[in-house]
Order: structure tokens, then C-alpha cells, then sequence
């Protein structure tokens, strides 16, 4: 009897956590050339295009500014040590969880690092630098608008924003 009472917290605790909703995390690295141009690669399983990134492993101890290290690693063949957080975002979801998505300071790629970019073929058909007034017409929905507030953040030297499907709030 005792044995079983003992056990009755973790298992209401349990059903706690097991009933909280659940959320999906993406992280992303935010690259600049000379000219302030925005790094962008092209996805070959949806439309539009991205910044390098993708979604936190949760098997894993993975954090999301780990995550978006590993990501730019196999999508751009760069491995870079990230620069400070630029934007927080969560984006609601319609036919999935709601997502929390990370993006982070990559720096500015020196022509040599630009040529050095092997893209991981599996997933992406290409990469191009993208001028702030273009990004919209490349990038989709909440991803475009996180994107110009994350490079006005850097630009501007402030820091962190945060954002609510690509819009900030507070």
C-alpha cells in the first residue's frame, strides 16, 4: 500500500506532462556578404526559400543554437560559430503545434567563405544573396517578416526582438 502511494505523485505528474501541449522548435543562422545581402538556400520539398536552419532534434540534448550550428553545417558545409540571438518567434499553427523559431547571428561571409558554401543535395537546389528589399518576394508568410526584423536587430546594433508570426510584440 505504502509502495503505491509513493508512486501516485509521479504518475499524476506524468499525466501532467504527457497532457501539456507540445511545441516544435527551429533554429536558423542569419549570414550577411559585404553588402548586408542575406543569405538564402532553396528547399526542394516546399516552395519559397529559407535561411540555413531547420528544426531542433528533441532525441537529443540538441539546443536550438546547437541546432542551428549542426543545420548550417549540413546544408551549407560552413561550421561557424554563431553570434548572438536575433530573434525569437512563435508562430501558431494551423494542421500542427504552434513553432518556436530561433535565429541567430552567422556573420558576414567573406568571398572566400561564399565560394567554400557545398550545398547538402538531398534537401536544397540552391543558394542566393538576397537584398533587404527582395527577401519578402523570396520568403513566405511569418518567415519573411522574422527575417527583416532579425537583420534590422543586427543592423542596428540592438538586441533581441521578439516576434509572434514574423510581427513584434512588447
Amino acid at each position: 500500500m505504502t509502495t503505491d502511494n509513493a508512486t501516485a505523485p509521479d504518475n499524476d505528474y506524468a499525466a501532467y506532462i504527457a497532457g501539456l501541449p507540445r511545441v516544435l522548435s527551429g533554429a536558423a543562422a542569419l549570414f550577411l556578404d559585404a553588402g548586408n545581402r542575406v543569405l538564402l538556400v532553396e528547399p526542394n520539398y516546399r516552395e519559397g526559400w529559407a535561411l540555413p536552419g531547420g528544426t531542433v532534434e528533441s532525441d537529443t540534448d540538441e539546443t536550438p543554437r546547437m541546432a542551428a550550428r549542426r543545420e548550417t553545417l549540413e546544408e551549407i558545409g560552413l561550421d561557424v560559430q554563431l553570434g548572438r540571438l536575433l530573434a525569437v518567434d512563435w508562430v501558431h499553427g494551423k494542421a500542427r503545434p504552434p513553432i518556436v523559431a530561433y535565429v541567430y547571428d552567422g556573420g558576414v561571409l567573406d568571398e572566400d567563405r561564399l565560394r567554400a558554401i557545398q550545398l547538402q543535395e538531398e534537401e536544397l537546389l540552391s543558394w542566393r544573396l538576397v537584398p533587404r528589399e527582395d527577401l519578402l518576394a523570396h520568403l513566405p508568410g511569418a518567415l519573411g517578416h522574422r527575417v527583416l526584423a532579425a537583420l534590422d536587430v543586427l543592423l542596428e546594433g540592438r538586441g533581441t526582438v521578439e516576434l509572434e508570426n514574423g510581427h513584434r510584440v512588447g
